[in-house]
C-alpha cells in the first residue's frame, strides 16, 4: 500500500443503515460462496473449513434460535463462549436480530459474570455449557429471561447446539441503524470496576475495515491467525471484523493453552498468510529454536497490545526475514496508529496515524505539542467525528465526558512524536497493568485481596516481567496478628483466583508496613509503579 496517498485520500463512508452480518456476510455469501470464512481447529484433532456461504446460514440459524428464545432487538446479550465456531454464529446472529452483544472470556468468573449481569441489565445469558457449573452460583443469573448453552446441555436451559441444527436458514433481519448500538465490550477497572463500551454497527462493522485492509494488508481469500480470547475486543480487529470486512479466512486453533512450539508448528503446516500476536508470544517465539523455521506463505507479522521489546523485532527479522509490524487501538477504537506496509518500521515506535484519523499529542488544554515533547494521545472528533470510535460507556456519562473534552478523545495514554510524525509510547495516563495482552485493572484486584481476613489494606501495581512484559504485583499491609511468608502469598493468589478471573492474580507480592499516600488519604500508585519500574 502507498500509505501517504490512502491517508490523504482516505474518506469514511456516510451510512444512514448498516449490519455487517447483512451488508457485508451476505454479500460474501453471494459473491464468494466457497471462500472459507473460518477455518477452525479442535483440540481433538477435528477440522472444519466453513465457507462464507455456510457462516451466512448458520448465522441466520442461530437468529432464530434466538428469536424463539425470545431475545429482542436492543436486548443486551452477554456471550462466554470459547474459540468454537458457535461463538462467530452468534455474534453475526445477535447483529442481524439487533441484539447487542457483550463478548466474555472464560476465564470470566461467577462473581465477574454477576456483575456484568447487573450492570449491563442483560437479559440474555449465553454460556458454554462446560463453564455453566462454574459460573452459575450468582443470584444475578436468575435475573436474565433466556439463558441459553452452548456444547454441553443443562437443565432448564435452551441448548444450543440442538436447536441451531434443526432451526430454519431463512431469516429476514431487521434494519439497523448505523449508529445503533451493537457491540458491548467491557473495559479493565482502574479506579473502579470494568466500564462498558458501546460501538454501533458502524463503528466496528464499517471502522474495522482500516484494520483489515490497512494494518493487516489482507485480501479476499488471504488466511489469517489472530492468538487472541474470545473476551476481547482485540478478536474483532484482527478475527472478525477485520478479516471478513475483506473476505478473508480466520483460522482458529482451539488450542486452550498457548504453546510457542506448536504455535510454530502451524506456521509451517497451515499457508497462513498474516500472523497477529500480543508480545508475550514473540517473546516466547524468539526463545525456540528458529534455524530450521520454513513460512514461505507468511508475508505479514503484526503485534498489539503494548510496546514490543526492539530486540525481540531485530531477533525475528534476522531469522525469518519479516519485521513485526506494531499496532496500536483500544477497546474504544479500531486501529488508530501503526506501522504500515510499505513505510519503515521503527522498532519501538507505534508507527503512524490510520487512515481517517486525525491523531496527535497534546497537553491536557487540547494544544497540539511540539515533536519531542510528552503528551496525551488524543483523537480529533470536531469537526468530524472519525466512525471508528466507539459511542459510549454505556450508563457513564461522567466516564464519556472525561474522555471526549473539547475537540478530542483522549486515549488515557501518553506518548511524544518524533519529526516524522511517528508516534512513541510513554506511558499510560491510568493504572491499568497490561500482561501478556491481558488488561487489568488494579481496582478489581484489591478489592480481591482486601477480602482475605489476613489484609488490612493494599494496594496494586504493574511490576517488569522479561516474558509477560508486565504482571501484577501486590503491595499488602497485614492485619494483627498475621506473619508474612511464602505460604501466606500462595494462600493470597489463590484467594484472588477464587475470586476473579485467574489472569489477574498477583504474581508477585511484598508486604509492606505503609503505603505512600496523597494528604487526602489516596494511594499514590504512581510512586510503587515508578519504584518497580526504575530497579
Amino acid at each position: 500500500m502507498n500509505y501517504q496517498q490512502e491517508r490523504q485520500e482516505f474518506k469514511w463512508p456516510q451510512k444512514d443503515k448498516f449490519n455487517f452480518a447483512v451488508d457485508i456476510m451476505d454479500q460474501h455469501a453471494i459473491e464468494r460462496p466457497n471462500t472459507a470464512a473460518l477455518h477452525w481447529l479442535g483440540v481433538d484433532g477435528s477440522e472444519q473449513i466453513i465457507s462464507y456461504q455456510k457462516m451466512a446460514e448458520r448465522s441466520k440459524q442461530a437468529a432464530n434460535v434466538l428469536l424463539d428464545a425470545g431475545v429482542k432487538r436492543g436486548d443486551l446479550v452477554i456471550l462466554v463462549v470459547s474459540k468454537l465456531p458457535a461463538w462467530w454464529e452468534l455474534v453475526l446472529a445477535c447483529l442481524r436480530i439487533g441484539a447487542v452483544v457483550s463478548p466474555g472470556t472464560v476465564s470470566l468468573s461467577a462473581r465477574d459474570l454477576d456483575y456484568r449481569i447487573k450492570t449491563a441489565k442483560a437479559s440474555t445469558l449465553i454460556v458454554q455449557g462446560n463453564l455453566l457449573n462454574k459460573l452459575v452460583h450468582g443470584d444475578e443469573v436468575e435475573s436474565c429471561n433466556v439463558k441459553i448453552a452452548v456444547g454441553d446441555s443443562f437443565e432448564n436451559w435452551v441448548h444450543y447446539d440442538t436447536e441451531v441444527d434443526s432451526a430454519s436458514s431463512r431469516h429476514t433481519p431487521v434494519e439497523t441503524d448505523a449508529d445503533e448500538d451493537a457491540i458491548c465490550y467491557f473495559t479493565s477497572g482502574t479506579t473502579g470496576y470494568p466500564k462498558m463500551t458501546i460501538h454501533t454497527h458502524a463503528s466496528s462493522g464499517v471502522g474495522h475495515e482500516v484494520t483489515g485492509k490497512f494494518w493487516l494488508n489482507l485480501s479476499a481469500g488471504d488466511l489469517i491467525w489472530c492468538i487472541t480470547d474470545t473476551g476481547w475486543a482485540k478478536i474483532g480487529y484482527s478475527a472478525l471484523f477485520g478479516p471478513w470486512s475483506v473476505g478473508a479466512t480466520v483460522f482458529i486453533p482451539e488450542e486452550p493453552v498457548f504453546n510457542p512450539q506448536q504455535a510454530l508448528d502451524l506456521l509451517q503446516q497451515y499457508p497462513i498468510n498474516v500472523f497477529c500476536a500480543p508480545p508475550t508470544v514473540y517473546r516466547l517465539l524468539v526463545q525456540q529454536d528458529l534455524s530450521t523455521l520454513e513460512i514461505p506463505k507468511l508475508r505479514e507479522v503484526v503485534s498489539a497490545g503494548e510496546p514490543l521489546n526492539a530486540e525481540v523485532i531485530d531477533f525475528w527479522k534476522a531469522n525469518t526475514g519479516l519485521s513485526i509490524r506494531e499496532g496500536y487501538g483500544q477497546t474504544e477504537t479500531v486501529i488508530i496508529c501503526a506501522s504500515f506496509p510499505g513505510e519503515e518500521v521503527r522498532p519501538g515506535s507505534m508507527g503512524q496515524p490510520s487512515p481517517g484519523f486525525d491523531l496527535d499529542v497534546v497537553d491536557d488544554d487540547g494544544e497540539v505539542v511540539e515533536a519531542g515533547l510528552e503528551g496525551n494521545i488524543a483523537i480529533r472528533v470536531k469537526p468530524n467525528r472519525p466512525l471508528g470510535l466507539f459511542k459510549e460507556y454505556r450508563h457513564n456519562p461522567e466516564k464519556t465526558s472525561e474522555a471526549f473534552k473539547g475537540d478530542w478523545y483522549y486515549t488515557g495514554d501518553r506518548a511524544y512524536k518524533d519529526d516524522d510524525g511517528y508516534f512513541w509510547f510513554v506511558s499510560r495516563s491510568d493504572d491499568v497493568i497490561i500482561s501478556s495482552g491481558y488488561r487489568i485493572g488494579p481496582f478489581e484486584v484489591e478489592s480481591a485481596i482486601q477480602e482475605h481476613p489476613a489484609v488490612l489494606e493494599n494496594a496494586v501495581v504493574s511490576s517488569p516481567d522479561d516474558v509477560r512484559g508486565e504482571v501484577v504485583k501486590a503491595f499488602v499491609i497485614l492485619a494483627p496478628n498475621y506473619e508474612p511468608g511464602d505460604n501466606l502469598i500462595k494462600e493470597l493468589q489463590g484467594h484472588v483466583k477464587t475470586l476473579t478471573a485467574p489472569f489477574k492474580y498477583p504474581r508477585k507480592i511484598e508486604f509492606v508496613t505503609e503505603l505512600p499516600k496523597t494528604i487526602s488519604g489516596k494511594i499514590r500508585r504512581i510512586e510503587l509503579r515508578e519504584k518497580e519500574w526504575k530497579k
